[in-house]
């Protein structure tokens, strides 16, 4: 037995709440941050536990036997808390904090009092959900339906990214009617790794959000100006790490052509970076394509190796149309960056698993 997985796999569990005035048992501590601003809250949200169960099922059929019932066990309690995430109205779509009632911005002081600052249940969220249950067919032609109803053009158009994206209907990270149309490449790699997963249909929509994905890399816009292609994951680093997971395990025809230079600039940003953490996800992206990097010694890793490393973000301005609002949008003065030591576990673990497969072959 692997004795860093198992050391992974406990720490992981033992981060895993129990029931506090924050965090409802089973949920993944974490927080809301501005360091610019000293700003630290607790965040009861579903975002990092849903994605943390994701990783640890993928990766689950990897592991012995001890360790696979340690990940149903840690999954089981995350699931258990998916109701209190579901649509206000019942629908199965899923929101990042808690909807009935509403608890936007949780334990804060301000932003809890206004309505304005709820957001609408997402595609992000809701594709890991459901990633992490077992949907019907009726469930996943619902959602199929549902995100068509919200992608762009098909109540209102995109507004907040270059012009010769704006007549794409790809998918928008937001559900709700009245929601701005957002484009995030991370997110909608989650999406459609989810649809291709399920086996659903490709539709034009589908197509659309491959469209903008290739381009961002194409472009090299994903090098030089992160934050445009993905408001919610705004590093090189982060849209590597999700454009790889999701072209490794499906490499769909549309994205053929730039997995050659995925690889080559994912190589020449692990050479330079000097982030331990971005280190691990690059690493990660690369193991995934079967390229073994230099050894990274995670287990030699505490959580003072995660200080400054953040997964995603929310800026508090992108929601504005505005140009003069917009260009401020990208100043880190206006963004929260979300944290959480246990999801960060969750990646050495995965670096592990990959790293050790690679080893054995």
């Amino acid at each position: 037995m692997n004795k860093y997985l198992t050391t992974f796999i406990s720490r992981i569990e033992e981060l895993q709440s129990q029931g506090d005035r924050y965090f409802p048992s089973g949920i993944f501590p974490a927080f809301r941050v501005n360091k610019l601003i000293g700003y630290k809250r607790p965040d009861t949200t579903i975002f990092f536990s849903a994605i943390s169960a994701f990783t640890l099922q993928s990766l689950r059929g990897k592991q012995e036997k001890y360790i696979q019932d340690k990940i149903d066990e840690v999954c089981e309690r995350v699931i258990s808390n998916y109701p209190d995430f579901q649509n206000k109205d019942g629908l199965k779509t899923y929101n990042f904090w808690k909807t009935k009632p509403s608890r936007h911005f949780p334990n804060g002081y301000i932003f809890r009092r206004y309505e304005h600052f709820r957001i609408p249940d997402d595609i992000d969220d809701t594709a890991f959900v459901y990633l992490t249950t077992n949907p019907t067919q009726e469930e996943l032609q619902w959602l199929k339906d549902k995100l068509a109803l919200h992608a762009n053009g098909s109540k209102q158009w995109i507004r907040n990214t270059y012009p010769e994206y704006r007549s794409l209907p790809a998918y928008s990270t937001w559900f709700g009617k009245n929601m701005y149309i957002e484009f995030d490449v991370s997110v909608l790699c989650n999406m459609l790794y989810c649809i291709c997963k399920y086996e659903l249909p490709i539709n034009r929509h589908d197509e659309a959000s491959l469209q903008y994905i290739r381009s961002v890399i194409e472009t090299d816009r994903y090098l030089t100006v992160p934050f445009r292609c993905a408001h919610q994951y705004p590093r090189t680093a982060l849209i590597i790490y999700h454009v790889s997971r999701f072209l490794a395990e499906f490499d769909p025809e549309l994205l053929s052509g730039v997995k050659k230079k995925l690889i080559t600039d994912t190589i020449g940003l692990l050479e330079k970076t000097e982030s331990k953490m971005d280190r691990v996800i690059l690493s990660i992206s690369l193991m995934r394509f079967g390229i073994k990097p230099e050894r990274i010694p995670v287990e030699s890793f505490t959580k003072d190796d995660f200080k400054g490393f953040y997964f995603f973000i929310a800026g508090l301005l992108t929601a504005y149309e505005n140009p003069l609002l917009y260009r401020l949008s990208n100043s880190p003065l206006v963004h929260m960056h979300w944290i959480c030591e246990a999801h960060c576990w969750v990646l050495l673990f995965e670096y592990e698993t990959l790293w050790n497969g690679l080893s054995n072959n």
